[in-house]
């Protein structure tokens, strides 16, 4: 069966990653895998110490500090343990049984990619450990994620609420196409009120595309408000999010060419970093 995996860090942002988890498996009725990544240790580099010690001076610090690298590796594993028993612990007290855990060695990227075949949904926290405290920052294992992994990724920030409502940022590309394919495919979203936005920033009018997606997502059964707005799109969808009341975001990801992106940025990463609330990002 397809799981709901939620990515599990020291963060202070890990149990909102549980409660999105816990949110999100029972309304796809999907069983939820909580995973805990350890990074591969890096050996000590024998060449730097070479002829500045003697020999046996040498090799008794090289002892040392493996010796040394393996008890900090074995407090890290006992460390994310416990880390994932407290969240199985979380997210059963919210009504998730069908729950595991798991932990595993390598780069977070890599593990993902090899699980990304029963992935059904992907949770992370916008902030890993590296980052705490930084309000506006985008973890790059996060970033590194969203551009490599093609299954929906629910991104959270410190805490985490079932949400009343949801919107989607239109723009009728392809990405976005995708993600209103993928919502009705879904129970994730379903019986939720909908806000359908795009943002007219050129001479193109995104009106009839607009409308053709509100009535493909009220076919399927969604109430929608669909709304076309004036102006910048990161600010007109932001200003939008908070004069509603909106409290999930879902929007494609990465629209624009390598080349254009390189220079004009990215409107996925510019979103993620200032947005109050948690987002869906749809490949």
């Amino acid at each position: 069966m397809m799981n709901v995996v939620s990515c599990i860090d020291g963060s202070p942002g890990a149990t909102a990653v549980c409660d999105a988890g816990a949110w999100a498996s029972q309304r796809m009725s999907a069983p939820l895998q909580l995973l805990h990544v350890l990074d591969k240790p890096e050996p000590p580099a024998r060449s730097d110490l070479s002829g500045r010690l003697g020999v046996d001076s040498r090799e008794q610090l090289l002892d040392e500090l493996v010796e040394l690298d393996a008890r900090r590796n074995k407090l890290a594993q006992e460390h994310g343990k416990l880390m994932l028993e407290a969240a199985v612990t979380r997210v059963r007290e919210q009504g998730s049984h069908d729950v595991s855990a798991f932990q595993r060695h390598g780069s977070l990227l890599e593990n993902l990619l090899a699980l990304q075949d029963d992935t059904r949904l992907l949770i992370m926290g916008r902030l890993g450990e590296g980052h705490a405290g930084q309000a506006m920052a985008v973890g790059s294992q996060l970033e590194s994620v969203i551009r490599a992994c093609h299954k929906p990724i629910l991104i959270t920030l410190d805490q985490f609420a079932a949400p009343d409502n949801f919107m989607i940022a239109f723009d009728g590309r392809s990405v976005t196409q995708n993600a209103l394919d993928t919502l009705i495919a879904s129970p994730l979203l379903q019986d939720l009120p909908c806000h359908l936005v795009a943002v007219n920033n050129t001479s193109l009018d995104r009106g009839p595309e607009l409308q053709a997606a509100a009535d493909k997502l009220i076919h399927a059964g969604f109430t929608v408000n669909a709304t076309v707005l004036q102006g910048e799109m990161r600010a007109e969808i932001l200003r939008y999010q908070q004069a509603h009341n909106i409290e999930l975001m879902v929007m494609g990801a990465y629209g624009h060419s390598r080349i254009r992106r390189l220079f004009l940025g990215s409107n996925t990463i510019e979103m993620i970093s200032a947005s109050t609330i948690p987002l869906i990002i749809v490949r």
